[in-house]
């Protein structure tokens, strides 16, 4: 078998499991671990998957730059945002990650909630600069340009000083065993430090997110109340889900 055609079948093993091990490949292939390693080193290099101990898990889409990431699945994050609207009460103090799955949720809040909004998003933040109701605290820091977020010392401390209702946490990857993953350190402590700080987390999960994952953990799923999704989201992983003791709502 050539190269580009074992590294074809394990693109297609890995959309079909979720995760592939290297020793196992190994076996299938007839071929030594060093190079099925190389083969997933060079996969990972394109983008193809996201190397892990022992194999590899799907590489998230989420992981481009903003502009590129609100042209993705928009027909699926407003449908995931507007059921994450209606997870919020009046009265509440709720955090709003950055990222455009939030983008949409802003969009999706109506004129007559009276709530807190507290974010580290420049954008959220003047998404709601016309709501009628809606008080905005905006957390400074060091903008982070790729997300357009600030990160940094400055930012945790005014994490510090939060506690909030709701917390809508962004990730580009959210995998039964990876956990919650995104792609840049820093962005992975402040959304940690974020969780910490209020009653109850919710991850909008659109497809691109789910069952696959990034460079950096943010945490294990316990961190997460709820995962909202699409109805047509795949059983096997919303049972997986659930086995974790997490509340999966269909958009």
């Amino acid at each position: 078998m050539l190269t580009s055609q074992r590294k074809q079948r394990i693109l297609e093993k890995l959309n079909a499991e979720g995760q592939v091990l290297s020793g196992a490949l190994s076996l299938e292939f007839a071929v030594s671990e060093d190079t099925i390693r190389r083969d997933l080193r060079e996969l990972a290099a394109e983008g193809r998957l996201q190397r892990v101990h022992g194999g590899a898990l799907p590489a998230s889409g989420a992981v481009a730059n903003f502009a590129e990431r609100k042209t993705l699945r928009t027909d699926a994050k407003k449908r995931v945002a507007q059921q994450g609207a209606s997870l919020i009460s009046a009265g509440q103090v709720v955090i709003i990650d950055g990222g455009t799955t939030t983008g949409e949720l802003v969009r999706c809040l109506p004129d007559d909630l009276a709530i807190t909004v507290v974010t580290h998003s420049p954008g959220i933040a003047l998404a709601l600069v016309e709501h009628p109701l809606i008080e905005v605290i905006l957390i400074g820091g060091r903008l982070f340009k790729h997300s357009i977020v600030t990160v940094g010392a400055a930012t945790v401390e005014g994490i510090e000083r939060i506690q909030a209702d709701l917390f809508f946490m962004g990730v580009t990857g959210i995998h039964p065993e990876a956990g919650l993953t995104t792609g840049d350190y820093e962005e992975a402590c402040i959304k940690r430090a974020f969780s910490g700080r209020a009653a109850e987390t919710v991850v909008m999960a659109s497809p691109e997110k789910i069952n696959s994952a990034s460079p950096f953990q943010i945490g294990p799923l316990s961190l997460v109340n709820t995962v909202v999704v699409e109805p047509d989201t795949d059983a096997a992983w919303v049972k997986a889900i659930r086995a974790k003791g997490i509340t999966v709502v269909g958009a």
